[in-house]
């Protein structure tokens, strides 16, 4: 009984080499393949939080600066995170709080900047679309009317339209261009929602132009 159980044994010990010569290397690299994948995306989890955490620690720093009014300060801090941290949303956000705080220290061609950088290359559409609003208000205020209408042509999330069609009205009422700005103020008020803040504002420019808002139709779409 035991030799049967030991030539039964040895036969399917056979088996085994016989297997792993013809699969063993490919069930090996599999494996390697399987665990060095899970290695790298707990790697990369590990790379995304520690990127986050870092960059949110520079905003903090930001944000102290801005409370304090250190322009300086703001810079040297902003610039650090959009090197270091470029794809993070903290990124994003700490360059567009150095733009506002860096314009009312009368920095503007570091407020420019920044607003120009989250414009570029911040990953939310969003944001962007709020740094391309104030640069065209900065250009504006330089008298840089083309400009202003050319940074405002790069298409927006829908619901920043309203607001570019209102930035819109500003630059050709800064122009002289009554009509124009008329339009676009109107295609603004039509297209914000009646339960929206900002459309009061937009109503009040209607009626500096002489323009009644509540004898306008309903909603309409946003012309460029």
């Amino acid at each position: 009984m035991a030799k049967h159980l030991d030539l039964e044994e040895q036969e399917q010990l056979d088996q085994i080499k016989h297997f792993w010569a013809q699969y063993g290397n490919l069930i090996t690299w599999v494996l390697i393949a399987v665990f060095g994948s899970m290695a790298a995306w707990n790697g990369w989890n590990y790379w995304q939080r520690s990127q986050a955490s870092k960059a949110s620690a520079l905003y903090e720093e930001i944000e102290r600066a801005a409370l304090a009014s250190d322009a300086d300060k703001i810079q040297r801090a902003y610039l650090e995170m959009t090197d270091r941290f470029a794809g993070t949303t903290f990124a994003a956000q700490g360059a567009l709080l150095a733009g506002k705080t860096l314009y009312e220290s009368g920095k503007v061609d570091g407020a420019r900047a920044a607003l120009t950088w989250v414009s570029e290359k911040a990953s939310d559409a969003s944001l962007q679309a709020i740094a391309r609003l104030r640069l065209a208000a900065l250009d504006v205020e330089s008298k840089a009317f083309d400009q202003a209408l050319k940074t405002l042509e790069t298409p927006m999330p829908k619901s920043f339209e309203p607001l570019a069609a209102d930035r819109r009205g500003d630059v050709f009422l800064a122009q002289g261009k009554t009509e124009e700005a008329k339009n676009q103020y109107q295609a603004a008020w039509r297209a914000l929602g009646a339960q929206t803040e900002y459309r009061q504002l937009v109503e009040v420019k209607l009626a500096s132009l002489g323009v009644d808002a509540s004898t306008l139709g309903g909603a309409a779409e946003v012309t460029r």
